[in-house]
């Protein structure tokens, strides 16, 4: 599935997208349909598809991702009026591309989650 996978292929160049930051372990991209004026998407080199079951190595990923998402959000201007983490696990939680990622979304007033 990894080959088949999008953000795999982006990760790989196979895609050409513009990268805000990069490293060995992760990128930030803008995402394509935003929902705010900054919406970022922090994604791993590595096909990671569910939080659930993560190894010790899975959780040192998902605090880097989470360490670059605030770094990001300081290049974008958004970390002092505040920003948004997001990580959608699953169909009913709206994830659309199986492979994990965090969502950025600052730049306005964001509306109170339930």
């Amino acid at each position: 599935m990894a080959q088949q996978c999008i953000f795999c292929r982006i990760g790989k160049g196979e895609i050409p997208s513009t990268f805000l930051h990069r490293d060995d372990r992760c990128f930030v991209i803008r995402d394509l349909h935003p929902m705010a004026p900054v919406h970022l998407l922090v994604i791993p080199q590595r096909h990671v598809t569910v939080l659930m079951g993560s190894s010790e190595e899975d959780e040192a990923l998902l605090g880097h991702l989470v360490a670059v998402a605030g770094e990001a959000a300081k290049k974008e201007g958004v970390a002092e009026s505040g920003y948004r983490l997001i990580v959608n696990q699953g169909e009913h939680a709206g994830q659309e591309v199986a492979h994990l990622h965090v969502h950025v979304l600052g730049g306005r007033r964001l509306k109170a989650m339930a």
